[in-house]
C-alpha cells in the first residue's frame, strides 16, 4: 500500500472512531456534544480532533447524515425483500424498518428526528440523506399508478398545489399533487407515530405498541390508495 494510501486509511479509520465515541455520548448526554469529552474518551488532546472534524457542527453533520444513511439503508433492505407487485407488503415493510430502527437507535432517532440541536444549522449535505425514506414510499406509490385507488381529498390551495408540483417536477414524478400530499401526510404521521413511541409519550396509554404502529400505517396505505 502506497504512503498515500495508507494515510488516508488511517485518517478514515480514526474519523470512525471519533464518530463511534462521539454516538455513545449521544447516548448519555444527548446532542450536546462536547469535543473535550470525546478526546478524553480517545485519550488525545482536543485540538487533535480538529485534524478530522473542524468544528462540533461538523462533527455533528457526520453523525446526521450517518443515522439518515443507516435508517434509509434499513428501510431499502426491507423493501427489497418483498415482491415488486406487493405495494402494501413493501409500505408496511419500510414503515416496520424505520420503526426497528429507531427502537435500536434512539439517540441516533433522536439526533435526526428529536428536537433542534440548539446553536446548529443542518448544512445543504443533510438534505439528500433526509429524503432517501420519503422517496421510497413515494416510490411504492408510483409504482402503483393504474392501481392505485381513487382519493377523494379537500381541494388543494395554489400555493400548495405549486409547491407539491415543485417537489414532483424536482424528481422528475408522475404522481398527481394530490397523490403526493397523502404521500407527505403519511410520512409525517410515520414519524409523529415514532417520536411518541421512543420519546416516551406512549408509556401511559399504548401496551401493544407494535400493532398500534401496524394499524396506523395501514391507515396510512389506505390514505394513500395503495390497493388491500
Amino acid at each position: 500500500m502506497s504512503a498515500p494510501s495508507l494515510r488516508a486509511r488511517v485518517r478514515s479509520e480514526m474519523a470512525q472512531e471519533i464518530k463511534d465515541v462521539a454516538r455513545r455520548h449521544l447516548a448519555t448526554d444527548g446532542a450536546n456534544l462536547s469535543l473535550r469529552a470525546v478526546a478524553r474518551d480517545l485519550d488525545i488532546v482536543a485540538s487533535a480532533l480538529y485534524r478530522y472534524f473542524p468544528s462540533r457542527d461538523a462533527l455533528l453533520t457526520a453523525l446526521i447524515i450517518d443515522a439518515y444513511n443507516a435508517l434509509a439503508t434499513a428501510a431499502s433492505e426491507a423493501d427489497a425483500a418483498v415482491p415488486r407487485d406487493d405495494l402494501r407488503g413493501r409500505w408496511l415493510a419500510v414503515c416496520r424498518a424505520v420503526r426497528t430502527w429507531a427502537l435500536a437507535h434512539p439517540a441516533e432517532y433522536g439526533l435526526i428526528y428529536g428536537a433542534p440541536v440548539p446553536d446548529y444549522a443542518a448544512p445543504q449535505d443533510t438534505v439528500e440523506p433526509a429524503a432517501k425514506v420519503i422517496l421510497l414510499l413515494v416510490g411504492i406509490v408510483t409504482d402503483g399508478l393504474g392501481r392505485l385507488k381513487p382519493i377523494t381529498a379537500s381541494p388543494l390551495t395554489m400555493p400548495l398545489r405549486a409547491d407539491l408540483r415543485r417537489l414532483i417536477d424536482e424528481r422528475h414524478g408522475e404522481l398527481l399533487e394530490e397523490r403526493l400530499d397523502r404521500v407527505l401526510v403519511a410520512w409525517t404521521h410515520l414519524y409523529g407515530v415514532l417520536n411518541f413511541e421512543v420519546f416516551g409519550r406512549l408509556d401511559t396509554m399504548i401496551d401493544a405498541r407494535a400493532e398500534y404502529f401496524d394499524h396506523h400505517m395501514t391507515l396510512m396505505a389506505d390514505l394513500t390508495g395503495l390497493p388491500r
